[in-house]
């Protein structure tokens, strides 16, 4: 199973794109759309052994603002996850040459699969982990724990890893989540237009987000869902617990309909 690596220019953007070809050229194609600190390496393996257990392809990238994507210019705006979901994701699909596809979305990843799937764009299945729908205080103190952690560890070293300009990518994050004119973000009104059927993975001990999150998800959408707390587990369970999310995710990919 081979993969690449390269760059494509979606509104005179690069964005850094890993591509990794199918063992099965009749499964759809998954798309991985990371967390708001998030890049193409900190997903590290975990697409390969995703892919290597299905034989799916896989495409994942690095949104505006991170990894080795272009730098993020100016602020995060209220609408930034609509922008990457109604205008940025559409775009990408369209330039891959992707016809069928399963979005796997990790935190706000999540959030940009759930409004594109919700405005009407074909996915064949939803694979979302540690999801948002709506803003909680339990997100806002993770945000604010984050920035102390920010200014007083190692943590920029460690992002700069991964990021082009750490501190573009770690204060864009940051301060739009914590800006009181986010705090009504809510996209619950795109939840019942979604008929396609979503696998939820939340960790019991998400810093992020409450099981409100899945909750609203499970009660509102019109596919079948399956969901799961995972026990021992914070905000990013394809690390924490990856042996039973990739468990998880296969077994969602194999029920889904041909």
């Amino acid at each position: 199973m081979s993969n690449k690596l390269n760059s494509i220019n979606i509104s005179g953007r690069r964005l850094e794109v890993r591509s990794i070809e199918p063992a099965d050229q009749t499964l759809p194609t998954l798309v991985f759309l990371h967390e708001g600190l998030g890049s193409v390496s900190l997903w590290r393996e975990f697409p390969d052994r995703v892919a290597q257990a299905t034989g799916a392809g896989a495409h994942i990238f690095s949104r505006h603002g991170y990894g080795q994507s272009s730098t993020l210019e100016g602020k995060r705006q209220p609408d930034y996850m609509h922008r990457e979901a109604l205008d940025v994701l559409p775009a990408l699909l369209r330039e891959l040459g992707i016809q069928k596809t399963i979005l796997f979305g990790h935190s706000d990843g999540a959030s940009i699969a759930l409004i594109h799937a919700g405005a009407g764009h074909p996915v064949a299945g939803l694979i979302l982990e540690a999801p948002h729908v709506f803003v909680e205080e339990i997100t806002l103190r993770g945000a604010s724990q984050a920035a102390v952690s920010y200014r007083t560890t190692d943590l920029p070293n460690k992002l700069a890893r991964h990021h082009r300009d750490a501190d573009k990518t770690f204060w864009g994050w940051h301060d739009i989540w914590t800006s009181p004119s986010f705090r009504d973000w809510n996209i619950e009104s795109y939840l019942a237009s979604i008929t396609c059927p979503a696998l939820l993975i939340q960790g019991e001990q998400d810093q992020y987000g409450s099981v409100a999150q899945i909750d609203a998800i499970a009660a509102a959408v019109k596919g079948a869902t399956s969901k799961h707390m995972l026990p021992n587990c914070g905000h990013t369970p394809h690390r924490e617990q990856g042996d039973l999310t990739l468990e998880l995710v296969t077994s969602f990919l194999r029920g889904l309909p041909s």
